[in-house]
């Protein structure tokens, strides 16, 4: 499947999807595995190819406060633009998308499911969407047209060209803000704080429902410092509506070797967001 948000230069093609803007050589694939040029031109290799579809409840997103008590129809692929060192499903982010993929899942297909299954919204999750925002943007359409509500669980890593098409067709997005230290971002997901606050911030005018989640990583993501810093950005989207996730860290992956976030330290910071008066929900205690 042609790509969308690329150039061309020479031989090679800059992919504009992440900010990452990878230069690929031709019969080679982006950093997210899922975009390659094939003889000048960008494809994606995960358009149409679904490999993890679920119902789930909407609360697992996690969303708290977006159509609670109803069913979505999950759906996710191969792939992922950032590299974090505790990713929680790396079978899937890191997985290799094939070239020649099997049976084709079009956007129509998707729909017809999720009204099968009496669900209220189709949510883009388990990987990151972003690397397959064409394939999410025309299922989004369809499922607007059908009655159909969308819903984005993302790591913000989009370049706000590939954002401005695909942020207006979300009715609802959960967002990783994995923290406020640029360091963190750059050591353990390769990635850029900044470009992440942009996309949050370019989401929220779009008038979309949002919801923020942190995961809290003993002596990486947990100082009082830092956890401030988010408050502080909560507030500076003066948004009443916003809702924040902390999680407890589990050692997974490449961070095998940290603690288990102690339940104390979501319970501080419960504390700590309550009192500036923002609204804190805390998950996997």
């Amino acid at each position: 499947m042609k790509a969308r948000f690329y150039r061309c230069d020479g031989e090679d093609v800059i992919c504009c999807l992440c900010p990452r803007r990878c230069r690929i050589a031709p019969g080679k694939r982006g950093a997210c595995l899922g975009r390659m040029n094939r003889n000048g031109e960008l494809c994606s290799l995960v358009y149409g190819a679904p490999v993890a579809v679920q119902v789930d409840p909407i609360e697992k997103k996690p969303f708290a406060d977006f159509l609670p008590g109803t069913k979505t129809f999950s759906i996710g692929t191969f792939g992922c633009n950032l590299f974090c060192k505790n990713c929680q499903n790396d079978r899937l982010s890191r997985g290799t998308p094939s070239e020649n993929p099997g049976r084709i899942v079009p956007p129509e297909k998707v729909v017809e499911a999720a009204l099968q299954h009496r669900c209220r919204s189709v949510a883009f999750t388990y990987n990151e969407p972003t690397i397959w925002a064409e394939y999410a943007i025309d299922i989004a359409r369809l499922a607007h047209e059908a009655g159909l509500k969308t819903v984005l669980v993302s790591n913000g890593f989009i370049t706000p060209e590939a954002a401005a098409e695909l942020y207006p067709l979300i009715d609802a997005a959960n967002i990783d803000l994995k923290s406020m230290d640029p360091e963190f971002y750059r050591e353990n997901c390769r990635g850029e704080l900044a470009d992440v606050l942009s996309a949050i911030r370019q989401y929220h005018r779009t008038g979309g429902h949002l919801e923020l989640t942190t995961l809290v990583i003993p002596g990486k993501s947990d100082s009082d410092e830092v956890i401030g810093r988010i408050f502080d950005f909560a507030e500076s989207l003066q948004d009443p509506g916003l809702i924040l996730h902390f999680s407890r860290f589990f050692p997974f992956y490449q961070l095998r070797d940290l603690p288990a976030t102690p339940p104390e330290t979501l319970y501080r910071i419960r504390e700590m967001g309550e009192k500036r008066g923002l609204q804190i929900r805390l998950g996997n205690i």
